[in-house]
């Protein structure tokens, strides 16, 4: 693992709302905007751009938590530019902020939590027990 970064650079990943990201449950359409879950996979998205640089070959990131305030709509077609900021990296642990606009307007923001593992452990980790 390697740490090319400073606690406080960004990584940002723009999302163009479409229908699929509407807050829906087996019941049907709730909302035609986009939803919260839509709103934290983009976020984990955008914190993951660090560990893309940061991880060996042998090496894979999984994700440890996420908190996501959601703030204001963001509607089909909506550019949402998510940026991720480095807060904090303690050995295999990296902590982000990040912030969701469309232009001006905040749409979400919080913090997610990934951490950096050999492949070979995570795949033990992951594996189903009988």
């Amino acid at each position: 693992m390697k740490n090319p970064f400073q606690t406080g650079d960004s990584k940002v990943y723009r999302k163009t709302v479409t229908e699929a990201d509407f807050a829906r449950f087996d019941d049907g359409l709730v909302h035609a905007v986009c939803s919260t879950f839509s709103l934290a996979q983009a976020a984990e998205w955008a914190g993951r751009l660090f560990v893309l640089e940061m991880k060996d070959e042998d090496e894979e990131g999984v994700g440890t938590f996420l908190t996501i305030n959601h703030k204001s709509p963001a509607f089909e077609g909506d550019v949402i530019e998510i940026t991720a900021y480095l807060k904090s990296q303690d050995a295999n642990n990296v902590i982000c902020s990040f912030e969701a606009r469309v232009g001006d307007r905040l749409v979400a923001d919080g913090e997610t939590g990934q951490k950096i593992l050999m492949k070979e452990k995570l795949a033990s980790i992951l594996a189903p027990t009988k």
